[in-house]
């Protein structure tokens, strides 16, 4: 199959998604509203078991839709399949502009291991899972979680091909690749969005962002704010946040934005005020001074 490109449109803090699913700019990941022990402590959590009262996780995730949140990013490897059934548990019935994007090939054999499998049986089956999961007959964006080094490229992404052949899954994304590793994947089936570390201070897959702007291929920063020192006193983050009269990771969100029209941050995060915080981000302007100060001060962090 030859390689193919999406007609991407932006305008304010909108993308398209695919090319067919407008989606505000600002996402929320999920894996942080299952990273819990099960004991109500989350201490030594390992994404493993949803919370026992699910309350406080079930608000966050109803709120950030009446903020206007419409990506929700999770996985099937969080706490076991968990957290796609609470995704189901607190939104259904979903709202029509929702796209909800999740991950298949990761195994869990332990709270401490994510072991890529990606048999392209166990891909299908796992898509299957999901669907039951979040209770929809098409998953908007089905995400491989990490390549398998054991299978080819076009075996893992075909075997999310014919799924999408049959209508239950919309668009196939890639996470943690290379460009040249999101190349091989586009001769098998066109390839919608690419999830990989990046934030401020995580700069190594610049040329995996640039290379899928150019192609109108949607990028979702994962741990966007794992900025660390670069949001101490006096730092380049923390001055501009002053300046603004805003927090530091609104600073490092605004950043993200204004990086590419096709960059999609999922900040995660189990409280409301911080979500509130996160989608208020979007509305932040930061000046070509500002952009370059903080481009400056990650660039300098990264080295």
């Amino acid at each position: 199959m030859s390689q193919a490109s999406y007609v991407t449109t932006t305008h304010d803090d909108v993308f398209s998604l695919g090319g067919d699913l407008p989606v505000r700019r600002i996402g929320l990941g999920t894996m942080r509203l299952t990273d819990a022990t099960g004991d109500g402590t989350n201490a030594g959590a390992t994404i493993w078991r949803a919370p026992t009262d699910p309350s406080e996780e079930i608000a966050v995730l109803r709120r950030a839709v009446e903020l206007g949140v419409q990506l929700i990013d999770t996985a099937d490897a969080y706490a076991l399949g968990e957290g796609e059934e609470l995704i189901a548990r607190a939104l259904r019935p979903y709202a029509d502009d929702l796209v909800l994007a999740t991950k298949v090939g990761n195994v869990r054999p332990s709270p401490s291991e994510w072991v890529p499998l990606g048999h392209p049986a166990y891909l299908k089956q796992q898509v299957e899972l999901s669907l039951r999961r979040l209770r929809v007959e098409r998953i908007d964006l089905l995400q491989l979680h990490r390549l398998d080094p054991n299978f080819p490229i076009a075996d893992q992404v075909g075997a999310l091909a014919e799924l999408r052949a049959e209508g239950k899954i919309a668009h196939i994304g890639l996470s943690e690749v290379s460009v040249d590793e999101l190349e091989e994947a586009r001769l098998t089936a066109p390839i919608a969005a690419v999830q990989n570390l990046y934030n401020l201070a995580a700069r190594d897959h610049d040329p995996v962002l640039d290379h899928a702007a150019s192609s109108g291929i949607a990028f979702l920063p994962f741990f966007p704010l794992a900025i660390g020192d670069l949001a101490r006193e006096g730092s380049a983050v923390e001055s501009i946040a002053k300046e603004l009269d805003v927090t530091a990771s609104q600073v490092a969100l605004a950043w993200l934005l204004h990086r590419a029209p096709n960059v999609l941050p999922i900040p995660g995060t189990s409280s409301t005020s911080h979500l509130e915080q996160n989608v208020h981000a979007s509305r932040l302007v930061l000046s070509d001074e500002h952009f370059q100060r903080l481009s400056d001060a990650g660039a300098t962090a990264h080295d």
